[in-house]
């Protein structure tokens, strides 16, 4: 099934819209600057983000100038977010693609991040909506505690479920969240529905990250990054959070609290990972994936009452479980 296809059919002209202005947003006539906002929108995503906000929107009242902005504004703090993030990670790749402090360096990926912020912030303020801009600047608060809360986690030795979600809660599902809520606010939705549309998104995001969390365990170039990689880097996902804490096994405990320390070899995460797959950490974390799924196809039953937004909302969750990268 093309799910993309599904996903977007109901709000072309708002999506198309929507391109035109964030490409907009990120032209400049200065040499440098003009040269790595190209390299960006080069290698924009698939839009997921804007599609669910432009979607929520659409399905409580009629998509605005407001909506678009905001759209906008949450785009650009995302993307400037990602730019950040790599540098904080030193990750050379995005996707499978060469990220900006890779091709140019880190002082410039930092500046034009900030440039990206503004820009941001800016959009935000043509909604004239204080309840819009509060939320888009709350997001922004959100995604940096959740990035401090995971350095903070890599050198705690309590290996706990909970404090994964609550990593990913701040990290991923904030944004699915930010989206909805701000997208059923932008059309001036009530006060329930706004908070229906938030949990929402709050669940779609959870069961977004944790796929891609799942990834990890399973070699592909295009996801950009190899097996393991995430207990490369010190971070314990779902999977083996699962695996650690049900096997009576001592030496993959010690082993786990060693990726913690950032003390593992590439042969020991390779132990680490077999382990996980072998204990049904893969199984747990997609049942996991699946129960938060089911939170959110109870939103699009009995709030959305459009067939064909109600079609792609459900495609946009499919896309969410299925998708391959």
């Amino acid at each position: 099934m093309d799910y993309l296809s599904v996903i977007k059919k109901p709000i072309t002209e708002e999506l198309n819209h929507f391109i035109d202005l964030f490409n907009t947003s990120l032209e400049h006539q200065d040499g440098l600057l003009s040269q790595v906002l190209m390299f960006i929108k080069q290698r924009s995503g698939k839009r997921m983000r804007p599609m669910l906000m432009l979607l929520i929107a659409k399905a409580f009242g009629c998509v605005s100038e407001v909506t678009q902005h905001a759209a906008i504004g949450l785009e650009l703090l995302h993307t400037a977010s990602l730019v950040h993030d790599d540098v904080v990670d030193e990750s050379g790749e995005r996707r499978g693609q060469a990220s900006v402090n890779a091709f140019y360096d880190n002082k410039v990926a930092v500046l034009v991040g900030d440039y990206i912020l503004s820009t941001a912030l800016l959009h935000v303020s043509y909604t004239s909506s204080d309840r819009i801009v509060s939320g888009l600047a709350e997001l922004g608060r959100t995604l940096s505690d959740g990035e401090i809360l995971q350095l903070e986690n890599i050198s705690n030795q309590t290996i706990s479920e909970e404090a994964y979600y609550e990593v990913i809660k701040r990290k991923t599902a904030a944004l699915f969240e930010a989206c909805t809520e701000i997208g059923a606010l932008s059309v001036g939705a009530s006060k329930d529905d706004v908070e229906q549309a938030r949990l929402f998104g709050l669940h779609l995001g959870m069961a977004f990250q944790i796929r891609d969390d799942i990834f990890d365990y399973y070699e592909s170039n295009d996801i950009g990054k190899p097996t393991g990689n995430d207990m490369a880097e010190g971070k314990l996902t779902l999977p083996v959070i699962h695996a650690v804490l049900s096997a009576d096994n001592g030496a993959m405990k010690d082993l786990a609290l060693k990726v913690r320390k950032g003390e593992v070899t590439p042969e020991e995460v390779a132990q680490l990972v077999a382990f996980t797959k072998e204990n049904g950490g893969i199984e747990y974390a997609e049942a996991k994936m699946r129960e938060f799924k089911n939170k959110a196809i109870g939103f699009i039953e009995e709030k959305i009452q459009d067939a064909d937004i109600k079609q792609a909302l459900n495609a946009y969750l499919d896309y969410v479980i299925e998708r391959k990268l």
